[in-house]
């Protein structure tokens, strides 16, 4: 069977639609996909960034350090459902907030006690692991979201709107068949964001 993981970095709203068309895609296809944790505070450290990107890089790195704790305890599946809860809401519209972390954990199994290590760089080391294992997954550093096919990775899908149904799976196994196809690197065009988000009814 396929294996497919997709790496994200929770706040990135690009990889929030992706995730999206894989998810509904897989289910479509009978293929199994896993969230992965990346982080993009960690992929731009000793990196310049303008005031407006700094601050979403550190809401990055504090929402990452929730999110390795949430694996610690309760392993990929409670990042996914966690992933699912915060994503819901601020990608919907909603700010990046210590509000927003609060109800995404009381609407999973993860402990609400959690929302302390927005501020406990404790959880570094474990973030930076999480996110070397999606740089491993590609081969080289890469952005969120990062899909590995079988092992091999790739940089994207970025999608800047949600495909519907069919032309999702026809995507995913377009995606499927550029990974097991040798020689294959890469496929890229230029792209503006943000994307339109996907409405509440979507996966």
């Amino acid at each position: 069977m396929t294996s497919i993981d997709l790496y994200v970095d929770p706040v990135c709203p690009f990889a929030w639609v992706t995730s999206r068309w894989l998810l509904d895609a897989a289910t479509a296809t009978g293929r199994s996909a896993t969230l992965r944790q990346m982080n993009l505070a960690v992929l731009n450290d000793g990196h310049g960034a303008a005031p407006a990107q700094r601050a979403k890089l550190e809401w990055s790195r504090r929402v990452g350090r929730v999110f390795a704790a949430a694996t610690d305890e309760g392993g990929p599946g409670a990042f996914s459902d966690l992933y699912e809860a915060l994503g819901a809401l601020v990608h919907s519209g909603q700010d990046v907030a210590e509000s927003a972390v609060k109800e995404a954990l009381t609407a999973t199994t993860s402990s609400p006690a959690l929302v302390d290590a927005l501020d406990d760089s404790a959880w570094d080391d474990a973030v930076r692991a999480a996110h070397q294992r999606s740089q491993d997954a590609l081969g080289g550093g890469g952005g969120s979201p990062i899909i590995a096919v079988d092992g091999k990775g790739f940089f994207g899908p970025v999608l800047t709107s949600l495909p519907g149904r069919e032309d999702g799976v026809a995507l995913l196994d377009a995606v499927v068949t550029a990974a097991s196809t040798p020689g294959f690197a890469v496929l890229q065009r230029p792209y503006q964001g943000p994307p339109s988000m996907p409405g509440p009814q979507s996966r």
